[in-house]
């Protein structure tokens, strides 16, 4: 089965939530409430998002989370990769990892890299917004 991490959907969830008001600064509690996420998901969430330059934090009594960029310029494969890493469907694609194969060779080996290609291109070409606006994947 292929699938994403908790984490990474629920960053989706978030980063959707607040790209529907994108100029609003965000509490965790706040987005926790929105989202009906765990206050302490939302905050490890936050933190991560923050790390990889997705949400500004602004510190203080009156400070919270706010999109660093449009919803319209944030493609699903920085947001996917912010949290779970490289997108790899086998660990033999990914040029990180080492293929633990029981072969010395691999007759499949060389068609991860365009398979994984095809899908991190095809996430590089929907965004943030289609997400939060609820748009069919592909329309524009």
């Amino acid at each position: 089965m292929l699938r994403m991490s908790k984490l990474a959907d629920y960053s989706f969830i978030v980063m959707a939530q607040m790209a529907r008001q994108p100029q609003t600064l965000w509490s965790v509690t706040a987005l926790a409430e929105a989202t009906t996420l765990p206050v302490p998901t939302v905050a490890k969430l936050m933190k991560r998002l923050a790390q990889n330059a997705l949400v500004r934090a602004q510190r203080g009594a009156m400070g919270g989370y706010v999109l660093a960029y449009a919803p319209h310029a944030v493609s699903l494969a920085v947001i996917l990769e912010a949290i779970d890493g490289p997108i790899s469907l086998t660990a033999c694609a990914n040029s990180n990892e080492r293929c633990h194969c029981a072969a010395s060779w691999c007759a499949v080996r060389q068609n991860w890299g365009p398979i994984n290609q095809t899908i991190r291109q095809y996430l590089n070409e929907l965004y943030l917004a289609d997400l939060a606006f609820e748009r069919r994947m592909g329309e524009a």
